[in-house]
């Protein structure tokens, strides 16, 4: 693992929560994505070794933290424009979320 894998995850983590400020607070998508990027730059921060950190992480090798993170903030910098946690336009068919079967 190398500094610049941990700058790395570091950067796309810190780049999240940056994202994230215009969503509203209680937004479902802003708390957990928060949340998760704030638990992985608290470990990132304070972490010197590599394999340690891939433990804390929980998510494989650190270079998959990073493709993670790095898709997450593609995502989030599409949800602001979305705006997914704006109730619905029209009202759903009242037996859309029913099984046919």
């Amino acid at each position: 693992m190398s500094l610049d894998s941990k700058k790395a995850l570091r950067q796309c983590c810190t780049q999240i929560l940056d994202v994230l400020e215009p969503v509203p607070n209680n937004a479902a998508y802003r708390t957990d994505t928060e949340q998760i990027a704030k638990e992985k730059l608290s470990v990132v921060k304070v972490e010197p070794d590599g394999k340690k950190l891939e433990d804390q992480l929980q998510g494989g090798q650190l270079a998959e933290g990073i493709l993670e993170a790095a898709y997450e903030l593609r995502l989030a910098g599409k949800m602001i424009p979305w705006k997914p946690w704006e109730p619905v336009v029209e009202k759903p068919p009242a037996n859309q979320w029913k099984c046919p079967m």
